[in-house]
């Protein structure tokens, strides 16, 4: 007896074993390492006390991946059996028969299992896909109404928000499925012979047939229903020729009536598949042609007539026949962005003569911020570092503090460990994570006042018994209870550290002591995870791949393990369906240390809105230099729900309601047990004292107030009025928006001083003045303030007034002699305040030195009034400067000529630009007071070139106030003389030498 051999030769034992061990190794370490990870989370999750977040997100993933993956595996699966059930009994001779006939031997004898393995295959893959829509999918079972209805159908925006999306992925499992399954079932007839392109008679077996056309007749079916989706998705498509977002002219007129055409032909086209192919003709020609019309139809219908219409019937009266559409959009981008309850008022900025009142106003002067956050925060660092590894970041931040029942903005930055500065010996695993756990302090300083040659005058976050130095204040005024900080910005997420010892021994670096030493500490917080047992300890080690957690004495049965220690971090780990703010910012609230963090909900189905990319509309100069990119995630619907706040010392999350009226907080807050956010009524005053307009709602809403202030249809559609956002003053050329920055002010028609967020905008493709937006806080809620400058005006927009500022050829001198090979001069913000009719701009001048460690101080303040170049001066305080604008409103000064008008630099004059007194020719008019007062200037002149070149801006600040008050003296002695003519504006004196409120 001859045995057949079989169609593919068998693995040995040996081999199989060997296949064995290896799925079942790779099996181990894959499930060893999700397993670590799960658990691991879940004692994170336990620690931070939302456990309900992490079960819900884990059980609903399964859930999905379960159900999902089921449903495809058994779609598939059923067909492949249909197939396999439905094959031929005989089959004609033919090569090709031949040829199939070693699959059929393969696949015949172990059909369940193959049939199984395919199914299980596409359900993995399908669950592994379905998992990932779970935000989805919570949203679809919580939805909540809006209270807002389409203007089209009169359906409320939740269906869109809440149950399109998800429609819409079911719909597209749906195609999916029945495309496999025809794809699959395909394949299973053609192996057995159900499908033949060889041989005589039918291609096609009856059997085959039905069960083929079948599915094609469900796909069909579901294309019917994606017409009908189809009709709600147009009010969220761009309407390219209107310029918006939502359905236009043509799209409800012609598409929209199109697809509820093509819906019913779909479902004809099913029937007639199904009949045309099993019970009249029993073949595929009328199908096909079936599927044909269908085609045509949609190209017709779909496709021709909608485009006829919007170019023989729209195009030729585009603006009136999309005004309505128009007027959709604006009205639904207003809603969905919170525009709605922007305040527009007219400014006129007609005075160009700067008031008297600018030196007795209360309200706007003397809140003039000096300190600007991101060239400040090197002179943190190199006045209160204290140690090379504390670290201030690359930006500060700003917030208000009521001190002696004076409310004022401060600028703060928290002295955090930087690890990438320790050393190599401070870098071994025990002193990076068991030494160096914490930094200490936050420091503060006014924002409107400079001490001691330009720097801050701080206030807060002094290294506790440490003596206090003349240029700051001798005691805390921002208390604080608990200044250790084990939670900040500059810990990223292999920055964790063990906590807790045996005994009374303390091993954790605290503060260097005045007297040269050392003090030491024991964190004592509730946050951390207990790691002292041996599971724990095997636990982590695996996770984090250090065996010192086994091994080292370190790690103890009292010690906790800090993890996940930037604020944002945990934040976006306990509400991973917000989406954070790129600046959080640290606040003293009841002694104790917080990050507040702005969360948004958002969404992309807002039917009519603008969608916009939040990564784009949020970058500007200070984007990746001390606050975070955003997602590149596109949204047309934005609210700032919820405000957390994270512990600087023991890490405890909190999640507050802020919008009491948003849908989408309430259905997710609903989809985590109903209590995961606390209620806005039961956030403490003290907390909301310190909540400020978020920067990056802000922008996002600046952005579109650029468009959206105009809510006439026919005036948006022009576009004429349209504004945008300035380039950085200071450098233009660079494409850089200029930020957005936090003021307490006043603008007209506001009671009383705010903290507030503001901007200037520009007519679009134009760089004067177009208007001012605000956000701020007005009990507890919300306001967007615009001021519209008339279309004629001609004040200058920021980096129109910085050229004029800094060309000026007097200023041009003094910031000359501010300049050298030796150093250099960097601007602060330029701020657009308005005042009494007119617009009042401020702009502080730093020097910092090229040497080592050199750091930014502020040596004079440019100020101009009314058009940016008619009134200017450059002066060594903020009130010296409304002295000279006022003198110069009074003597009725003609506007200052620009660099270049006056030529060649004069006779007496430095090569720097400073004019050098002349004495008289006569010797009868030189006095002893005229020759000491000379000899005076020269010294002082000699005495800020030394500083200068020796890069020591406190000597040169002094030296620059001598040289003021020798050159005053000098004009004295001349008038006292009887000498006509003063020489040319001297350079101001220092503006740290006045420690008062302004500088």
């Amino acid at each position: 007896m001859v045995m057949r051999n079989s169609p593919m030769p068998g693995m040995s034992r040996r081999g199989r074993v060997t296949v064995g061990v290896l799925i079942g190794i790779f099996l181990l370490f894959t499930l060893l390492g999700w397993g670590v990870n799960a658990w691991t989370d879940w004692l994170w999750f336990e620690e931070v006390d939302y456990t309900q977040v992490f079960t819900g997100v884990l059980f609903t993933r399964l859930a999905l991946f379960a159900a999902v993956g089921l449903a495809m595996a058994l779609v598939i699966g059923v067909n492949l059996w249909l197939a396999y059930r439905l094959r031929p009994a005989l089959r004609p001779h033919s090569p090709e028969q031949v040829s199939l006939e070693r699959y059929r031997m393969l696949l015949t004898p172990r059909i369940g299992a193959w049939i199984a393995v395919a199914s299980l295959l596409v359900g993995i893959f399908a669950g592994m896909s379905a998992q990932s829509r779970w935000s989805q999918w919570m949203l679809f079972r919580n939805s909540q109404e809006f209270g807002v209805v389409d203007p089209e159908f009169g359906i409320d925006v939740g269906f869109y928000v809440f149950e399109y999306p998800f429609l819409r992925y079911l719909l597209g499992l749906a195609f999916t499925a029945v495309v496999l399954a025809v794809i699959g079932g395909l394949a299973m007839h053609y192996i057995f012979g159900g499908v033949r392109l060889q041989g005589i008679g039918d291609r096609m077996t009856t059997a085959a047939r039905a069960h083929l056309t079948s599915l094609v007749a469900i796909f069909v079916l579901f294309k019917a229903v994606a017409y009908v989706l189809d009709r709600r998705g147009m009010l969220l498509e761009y309407n390219a020729e209107a310029g918006i977002y939502g359905a236009g002219y043509a799209d409800i007129n012609a598409l929209l009536p199109a697809k509820e055409i093509l819906a019913y032909i779909s479902i004809v086209v099913a029937i007639a598949i199904v009949v045309f192919s099993n019970a009249v003709m029993r073949n595929l020609v009328w199908p096909g042609i079936s599927l044909a019309l269908l085609g045509v139809s949609a190209v017709a219908i779909g496709g021709i007539y909608p485009w006829a219409v919007q170019t023989f019937e729209v195009n030729p009266s585009l603006r009136d026949k999309e005004s309505e559409f128009i007027e959709r959009g604006i009205t639904a981008t207003r809603e969905a962005f919170g525009l709605d309850i922007s305040e527009q008022s007219a400014y006129p900025a007609t005075n160009l003569t700067p008031p008297a009142s600018l030196a007795t106003d209360t309200a706007v002067v003397p809140n003039i911020r000096l300190l600007d956050p991101q060239l400040v925060s090197e002179t943190y660092t190199q006045l209160q570092q204290v140690r090379g590894f504390y670290d201030f970041g690359t930006k500060l931040d700003i917030d208000r503090y009521t001190i002696d029942d004076q409310t004022q903005d401060y600028v703060v930055g928290m002295r955090e460990i930087n690890y990438g500065e320790l050393t190599e010996q401070q870098s071994n695993w025990i002193n990076r994570h068991t030494v160096f756990t914490h930094g200490y302090g936050m420091v503060g300083a006014p924002a409107n006042q400079v001490v001691c040659g330009g720097q801050p005058y701080f206030v807060s976050g002094f290294l506790g018994d440490q003596a206090q130095e003349q240029c700051s204040s001798s005691t805390e005024e921002i208390p604080v209870e608990q200044p250790r900080i084990y939670f900040g910005e500059q810990m990223d997420g292999t920055d964790y550290a063990i906590v807790g010892s045996p005994g009374d021994t303390n091993v954790e670096f605290d503060r260097p002591t005045s007297s040269g030493g050392e003090q030491y500490y024991t964190y004592s917080g509730s946050g951390g995870v207990e790691v002292g047992s041996f599971s724990r300890k095997l636990l982590y080690a695996i996770k984090e791949q250090e065996t010192n957690f086994l091994l080292s004495e370190a790690v103890n049965e009292n010690s906790k393990l800090l993890y996940i220690r930037n604020p944002r971090d945990r934040v976006e780990k306990v509400a991973p369906f917000l989406t954070l703010d790129g600046d959080p910012y640290p606040a003293v609230v009841d002694g104790r240390i917080q990050w507040i963090v702005d969360g948004y909900t958002t969404s992309a189905t807002y039917p009519y809105s603008e969608r916009v990319n939040l990564q784009a509309e949020t970058a500007d100069e200070l984007t990746g230099q001390g606050t975070f990119a955003l997602a590149r995630e596109n949204v047309n619907y934005l609210r700032n729900s919820v405000k957390a706040t994270v512990d600087a010392y023991d890490g405890t999350v909190r999640l507050y309601e802020f919008d009491e009226n948003d849908p989408v907080l309430k259905a997710w807050n609903a989809a985590f047990g109903g209590d995961l956010v606390i209620p806005k009524a039961e956030t403490p005053q003290s907390l909301q004292a310190h909540f400020r307009y978020p920067a990056d709602l802000f922008k996002v809403q600046r952005n579109l107030l650029a468009r959206y202030h105009v809510t006439n249809p026919a005036e948006f559609f022009s576009g004429q009025d349209f504004w945008e956002v300035p380039n950085v003053p200071d450098a233009p050329d660079s494409e850089v928006k200029q930020p957005p920055y936090y003021l307490m002010t006043q603008w007209p028609e506001q009671d009383e001083p705010r903290f507030q967020l503001t901007s200037a905008v520009t007519p679009a493709g134009r760089q004067n003045l177009a208007g001012l937006i605000s956000g701020s806080y007005v009990d507890g809620q919300p306001q967007l303030q615009v001021l519209e400058l008339p279309d004629q005006t001609a004040v200058s927009g920021p980096v129109q007034v910085h050229q004029r500022m800094t060309n000026n050829a007097a200023i041009r001198q003094q910031l000359n002699l501010l300049t050298s090979n030796q150093a250099q001069v960097q601007y602060g913000n330029l701020l657009s305040l308005p005042f009494a009719n007119g617009m009042l701009y401020v702009e502080p001048v730093y020097v910092k030195s090229n040497q080592t460690n050199a750091y930014p101080l502020l040596q004079r303040v440019l100020l101009s009034y009314g058009d940016g170049g008619s009134y200017v001066v450059l002066a060594n305080s903020v009130q010296d400067g409304i002295r000279q604008l006022i003198e110069q409103a009074e003597e009725g000064a003609p506007p200052p000529p620009a660099e270049g008008e006056e030529g060649e630099e004069g006779e007496g004059e430095e090569p720097g630009g400073t004019p050098t007194p002349t004495p008289p020719t006569d010797p009868g008019l030189i006095t002893p007071e005229l020759q000491a007062a000379a000899a005076e200037v020269s010294a002082a002149i000699d005495e800020a070139r030394a500083a200068q070149a020796a890069g020591d801006f406190q000597r040169y600040g002094e030296a620059l106030a001598r040289l003021d008050a020798a050159m005053t003296a000098f004009q004295a002695a001349q008038q006292a003389a009887g000498i006509g003519g003063a020489a040319a504006p001297p350079p101001a004196a220092d503006p740290g030498a006045d420690p008062s409120p302004t500088g």
